[in-house]
């Protein structure tokens, strides 16, 4: 499962409203290669379930990752921050043994 905590659930509707969303998108978040640290995570809105996509709600917010990224997601809780280190989303992910500083890529 993928959690969502409280400021990333607030930033995500704020997001919805400004970009006039309906009810059939959700948040895709997956994984690919890339990045200074091996893998880079991707988050964007979508409407389009595909096969083996999973779904999981949390707060109310629908999320969505393909099996693949899935695998490396387990038990991540998105969150936002608004510090003077940068502003944007980033993620809690348990099972990254390492992230470079940006906190955009990891490694397992």
């Amino acid at each position: 499962m993928i959690t969502v905590s409280d400021i990333a659930k607030n930033r995500i509707e704020h997001l919805w409203v400004e970009n006039k969303l309906s009810a059939d998108h959700f948040v895709r978040i997956s994984v690919s290669s890339g990045g200074c640290s091996g893998l880079s995570y991707n988050m964007n809105f979508d409407d389009d379930f595909k096969a083996g996509d999973e779904a999981f709600e949390d707060k109310g917010i629908k999320l969505v990752v393909d099996a693949k990224s899935l695998l490396y997601l387990l038990g991540t809780e998105l969150d936002f921050s608004e510090g003077l280190s940068g502003k944007g989303f980033y993620f809690n992910n348990p099972n990254a043994s390492r992230t470079c500083s940006c906190g955009e890529s990891f490694s397992l």
